[in-house]
């Protein structure tokens, strides 16, 4: 059996509330996602699942547990080994697509790509793929102001699958959007997910979209429990 691209043992984390208090958000969470497994996090607002996903993709550092990506132990790596798996094996995609304005839909996919090494023309050809692959080939050119809402999450999508990554991380990617529109562009997602063969976690409210994935899990009080949904 292949080896796990994300595993968490034992995940706890704990937030000051601004007071003496303590939240405690994580509480010695697990969480095992196969090769090419897309699998749904469902959680009620404020359980914890933006953390869940930024320990997972090494932007924040639990208080106790292990992370590991592709076989590797992250928890007691330092800040530069963490960014450079990051970077390598870990793509984002969050609620509001965050592209760059100044910049056309190409270049905020190329951008990645050349802080990665990858030589321009290289760079322009895979996210000039990337858009086709999304049906949104022709709108390369046009800058994040021009886009609908669905197109601007689409680039995202593509700018998160720039490096090829093994692991795709998405926070309510389709959260801003009317229904139609986040069926479609989850449509996208998934066909885009599904085409290269990475795995996935994909936060979402919409229970009909997480019943299109292969597992779903809900996240409550720290923990995580398999949904079944058939």
């Amino acid at each position: 059996m292949s080896e796990p691209v994300l595993e968490l043992s034992g995940i706890a984390k704990t937030y000051k509330a601004g007071t003496p208090a303590e939240v405690q958000v994580l509480r010695g969470t697990d969480l095992s996602v196969a090769p090419g497994q897309v699998v749904a996090l469902v959680a009620p607002s404020g359980a914890g699942k933006s953390t869940l996903l930024h320990i997972a993709g090494l932007l924040d550092v639990a208080d106790a547990g292990q992370v590991t990506i592709c076989g590797q132990n992250m928890t007691a790596e330092d800040d530069r080994a963490r960014t450079a798996v990051r970077r390598r094996d870990v793509g984002f995609v969050y609620q509001f697509h965050h592209l760059l304005p100044e910049f056309s839909a190409v270049e905020n996919i190329l951008l990645p790509q050349l802080a990665n090494g990858v030589s321009r023309i290289d760079a322009r050809q895979r996210a000039e793929s990337l858009l086709d692959r999304v049906g949104i080939a022709a709108r390369a050119s046009h800058r994040p102001a021009a886009l609908s809402g669905g197109e601007q999450q689409r680039v995202a999508f593509c700018r998160a699958l720039a490096n090829t990554p093994r692991l795709l991380l998405a926070d309510e990617p389709t959260g801003n959007l009317d229904p139609e529109t986040s069926d479609q562009v989850f449509g996208a997602l998934m066909d885009l997910v599904a085409d290269s063969g990475l795995s996935a976690v994909i936060a979402t409210h919409n229970l009909e979209l997480a019943a299109r994935m292969d597992r779903v899990l809900r996240l409550d009080s720290g923990h995580l429990a398999e949904v079944t949904t058939s």
